[in-house]
């Protein structure tokens, strides 16, 4: 039950796998196991979105993302210019940062949004993802110590 608990809260967009590996630590899971089992559901994040905002931005909108003036607004504020200058691995570095909402779900919105060439965000969302579960796993497993000691 504890594998299935880590795997929806690693796919879930608010805890993602910064939520499942901490929980299945606690639960018990051994280290490798809860990395690996949450980082790849998290990794499915990414096509999942890809392909959900493909599939209804345009049934529920009418028009091209080009065309919407909101999500030009957006993109003049967001990130968009680091993603240029910095290119698509910056991408990798903002999936990669365990802070909350910088995660495969907010990435692969950007990527979508500033249409990066989906070949290419996959792999460095994918990669940012991979980064972002040794982060998580380490930091947990320190802070898992850290609470045996007291």
């Amino acid at each position: 039950m504890k594998i299935f608990l880590s795997a929806f809260l690693s796919f879930l967009p608010i805890s993602e796998l910064r939520g499942g590996i901490p929980f299945a630590l606690a639960s018990g899971m051994h280290p490798l196991l809860a990395f690996f089992v949450c980082t790849l559901v998290n990794l499915l994040v990414a096509p999942f979105v890809f392909f959900f905002l493909d599939k209804t931005y345009y049934f529920f909108f009418r028009k091209s993302i080009e065309e919407n003036k909101i999500i030009k607004k957006i993109k003049k504020k967001s990130i968009e210019e680091k993603i240029k200058k910095y290119g698509p691995i910056a991408l990798t570095f903002f999936v990669a940062i365990p802070f909350p909402f910088t995660g495969a779900w907010t990435g692969s919105v950007i990527a979508w949004l500033l249409r990066i060439e989906k070949k290419k965000a996959l792999f460095f969302i994918s990669l940012g993802v991979i980064i972002a579960g040794i982060l998580v796993t380490l930091a947990s497993l320190g802070i898992l110590q850290i609470l045996k000691l007291i």
